[in-house]
């Protein structure tokens, strides 16, 4: 027995050794132990996460006709992607993008100390948007890396979507995806989602439309890409490319949606592909129009209207009760 009790000792000895407790000053002058273990997990947790970081945001898409690959650039993110936003930006501190300036008359929301306030007022929205597309990018790179011919619509959209919500951590309507992820093929323009029991396979000849959206607080970031494998496709790759870019320079603070909209037709209908050893000329969807982008709202679901859709907007309304 007095054995048993001196080896008992022993053990609580060592416990306490590597425990290593150490005392802190609070604000009020007092002394408070504070244990090591946790930060140790911490630590161990942070190396375990740094080993797996990728630092490069590479990635070779050559498959993919005229997509492009992802440039070299830092990055936080492990590949594949495992760290949601917030934990890779803990203050917040989302990249900015671009900054389109005031101009004319506009220019004293600048210039007048009451507008530069009234502004500020955004920086919530504003940073809630920075967020949500931040998630988009890693998200669309994550699934330009698993797309190829031979898989499921359905597979494709649910891996996305997975994505999409683990990156921006999901929770209900303050964060999640936007809407569901379009999967139009050929002949389908847009807004097309497979619903469940959708067998519909993505082939070598295809041309399919990736269109999904990310919203935070309400606020959504929506962005499409083109996924071709076939090189006779090209020149119509390149008529959506061109007119795309003409469209971003085009728009701006106080520009007519009208204008924009007649400069990126201009740029579209200069072009032609031949297909089969005939030439067609490339033209814009005549009854594809654009829609609001504002917080989560009825109208931009609709836009989106599909079986799956209608779960988000059960939610909607159900929240409006």
């Amino acid at each position: 027995e007095e054995q048993k009790h001196g080896d008992n000792q022993t053990q609580e000895k060592k416990k306490k050794k590597k425990k290593k407790n150490k005392k802190k000053k609070t604000a009020d002058g007092k002394e408070v132990e504070e244990d090591d273990d946790d930060e140790a997990d911490e630590e161990s947790k942070q190396e375990t996460s740094n080993q797996k970081l990728s630092y490069s945001r590479f990635q070779d898409n050559s498959r993919f006709r005229l997509l492009g690959s992802w440039a070299e650039g830092p990055t936080k993110q492990t590949n594949p992607p495992t760290i949601p936003i917030d934990k890779q930006f803990p203050k917040k501190d989302y990249p900015v993008g671009e900054i389109s300036e005031y101009f004319n008359e506009n220019r004293k929301r600048i210039s007048a100390e009451e507008l530069r306030e009234r502004d500020k007022l955004l920086e919530h929205q504003i940073q809630c948007l920075r967020k949500a597309a931040e998630c988009h990018r890693q998200v669309r790179k994550y699934a330009q890396s698993y797309i190829q011919p031979g898989m499921k619509l359905i597979d494709i959209c649910d891996r996305l979507e997975e994505m999409n919500r683990r990156l921006v951590e999901a929770n209900g309507l303050d964060a999640g995806i936007a809407f569901p992820t379009g999967c139009s093929i050929n002949h389908v323009a847009a807004h097309y989602t497979p619903n469940t029991g959708d067998n519909t396979v993505l082939n070598y000849d295809d041309v399919c439309k990736i269109d999904f959206g990310t919203q935070v607080d309400g606020r959504i970031v929506d962005c499409a890409f083109t996924v071709a494998f076939n090189p006779k496709y090209d020149k119509l790759l390149e008529a959506v490319k061109d007119s795309t870019n003409t469209g971003l320079k085009a728009a701006g603070i106080d520009v007519r949606l009208c204008d924009i909209g007649e400069a990126i037709q201009e740029v579209m209908e200069s072009y032609e592909i031949e297909l089969n050893g005939k030439t067609h000329q490339v033209k814009c969807v005549r009854n594809l129009n654009g829609h609001s982008i504002g917080p989560v709202s009825y109208t931009h679901l609709r836009a989106h209207e599909t079986g799956r859709n209608l779960v988000c907007r059960l939610l909607l309304e159900k929240k409006k009760k």
